[in-house]
């Protein structure tokens, strides 16, 4: 299995930023979270959707501004970010449990993609 995220960039507070995740080698249902870390802090759950259009869990500050949704035929998961912050500012990183669990508990996600960076300016 393989993960490939991308879409993070640079942008202004307040502004908009989509992420994707491709989930490559697998065909088997599947959870797909986010996550994020900043220098020098554990990395923290986001938000995991489980399945491509089933059953959503965000955590508080990701709720109401970001919305995680699937496109079962790409395998690929997005997180649509708005109203974002400078405290957003983190490398996202895209995770999967194949035991298809709704968990925030990272040690469920057994396969991780490469983080992509995500910079929100003030």
């Amino acid at each position: 299995v393989q993960l490939q995220a991308f879409g993070g960039g640079l942008v202004q507070a307040g502004g908009s930023l989509r992420l994707s995740c491709e989930a490559t080698g697998i065909t088997d249902r599947y959870t797909t979270a986010w996550f994020r870390q900043t220098p020098g802090k554990e990395r923290e759950f986001v938000a995991a959707l489980r399945g491509s259009g089933g059953f959503v869990y965000y955590s508080d500050f990701a709720m109401g501004r970001f919305t995680i949704s699937g496109e079962d035929a790409k395998n690929t998961v997005h997180l649509q970010m708005n109203s974002l912050k400078p405290e957003d500012t983190a490398v996202y990183f895209c995770a999967l449990d194949p035991a298809y669990h709704l968990t925030r508990n990272e040690r469920d996600y057994k396969h991780w993609g490469q983080g992509t960076l995500v910079t929100v300016s003030s």
